[in-house]
């Protein structure tokens, strides 16, 4: 999302300014141009040689450096958003009535694009009326503000006050400013993960899904602007994008009941879920003793959930499931195509060493009710999410 955008990053005077080196690294990476302006106390605790290097800009410091200017107006007009992170206690009073005495609060009220700022301080000033006044004073400006976290401090106090992380001040640029609109106004629903069925208080019925694949499509479609509905099994996966509308479920009912209560007003539906086909008719209410030299489970069918879509979707909506197969894998996601009145069927094999449950990767084979056949090689599970929705979004362009 950060390929080609211009950020202005402005560094104060504050022990957390060694951050700002893990910013500019992010930014970059992420392909994002990044220039910087340090304040003059902003030099005693990270060295402008480390960010221009990282950033292959020039550090700008001084107004005025012999007999050239630094154009804050033009820095400011520029970017596509500036950030200041840190932000100390001294530059947000500055900011919240106008001061200016330096080249970064000059860019600052020049600037004629969003402004972000991370505040980094102690505790007791964190805390002090004065700032409280004076972010609220920044917010009615229209500035936003990344919220303090709370954790060991440079006083040695333990408290709120901690500057965010690069990681999720970056991620908060992505998803506040750089996100696609291709999908804007579009309900997507997704599943993913796999359920467990209870047998007893500490034994259940489960399979391998990591909720990769399904996790990796829901933040793939969040980025290029969809209002994002995830409901998840029981998986280690974190997702990334807050924005995201997360369920978490346990059982396979309980991803049917949640499924089925979302999907009508769902443009897109995509089933990526590996949902337990068999649940336990008996559920002990006690832990079950090894007495016995054998013992019998009872199961009984879940509820299909991808079927019971297709019986009752409209024709504007757009249904996509999943089939990992073991045999016949095309005679099996074509037929699995037809009787769920689904859309699309995406297939990948359990036979294909880059394809399957908890891999970083994937194959898929992807079709679809008009007889369409595509196949992509073997790649990431982020890129093969890409894929899909790239997929779907050209399908929307010619309906």
């Amino acid at each position: 999302m950060l390929q080609g955008k211009k950020i202005l990053l402005g560094i104060t005077g504050s022990i957390a300014a060694y951050k700002a080196v893990m910013i500019v690294r992010l930014l970059v990476v992420a392909g994002a141009e990044v220039k910087i302006i340090m304040t003059p106390a902003a030099k005693d605790f990270v060295s402008p040689l480390t960010l221009s290097t990282l950033s292959k800009n020039k550090v700008l410091v001084d107004l005025a450096e012999e007999d050239t200017w630094a154009n804050h107006v033009m820095l400011g007009r520029w970017a596509d958003v500036m950030l200041i992170a840190p932000l100390s206690c001294n530059t947000l009073a500055k900011m919240s009535i106008g001061i200016c005495d330096n080249l970064l609060m000059a860019a600052y009220l020049s600037a004629t694009c969003p402004v972000v700022v991370a505040p980094a301080m102690d505790e007791d000033m964190w805390l002090h009326l004065s700032t409280k006044r004076n972010i609220a004073t920044l917010q009615s400006y229209g500035n936003h503000i990344i919220s303090v976290a709370k954790g060991e401090l440079a006083s040695g106090l333990y408290g709120e006050g901690r500057m965010a992380e690069p990681e999720s001040i970056v991620q908060y640029l992505e998803e506040n400013f750089f996100r696609e609109n291709f999908f804007k106004n579009k309900k997507v629903l997704i599943s993913a993960g796999p359920t467990q069925e209870p047998i007893d208080p500490v034994r259940f019925i489960s399979n391998h899904s990591s909720g990769k694949m399904g996790i990796a499509i829901a933040e793939s479609f969040y980025e290029k602007g969809a209002d994002v509905h995830l409901v998840c099994g029981p998986v280690k996966e974190k997702i990334k994008y807050k924005g995201i509308h997360l369920q978490n479920v346990i059982t396979a009912d309980e991803m049917y009941h949640a499924c089925m209560k979302e999907f009508e007003t769902a443009d897109i539906i995509i089933m990526a879920a590996a949902v337990a086909d068999y649940t336990n008719e008996n559920i002990s209410l006690q832990k079950i003793k090894k007495q016995e030299t054998s013992f019998k489970i009872e199961l009984i069918k879940t509820k299909d959930i991808l079927q019971s879509i297709g019986a009752k979707k409209n024709p504007k909506q757009l249904l996509v499931g999943f089939a990992l197969e073991t045999n016949n894998e095309q005679e099996n996601a074509l037929k699995k195509l037809k009787q769920k009145n689904a859309d699309i069927i995406i297939l990948n094999s359990m036979n294909d060493e880059l394809a399957g449950f908890e891999k970083n990767t994937n194959k898929i084979t992807i079709f679809n009710k008009n007889g369409n056949v595509l196949a992509f090689e073997a790649k990431s599970k982020k890129a093969v999410a890409n894929d899909i929705v790239e997929y779907i979004k050209i399908l929307i362009d010619e309906a």
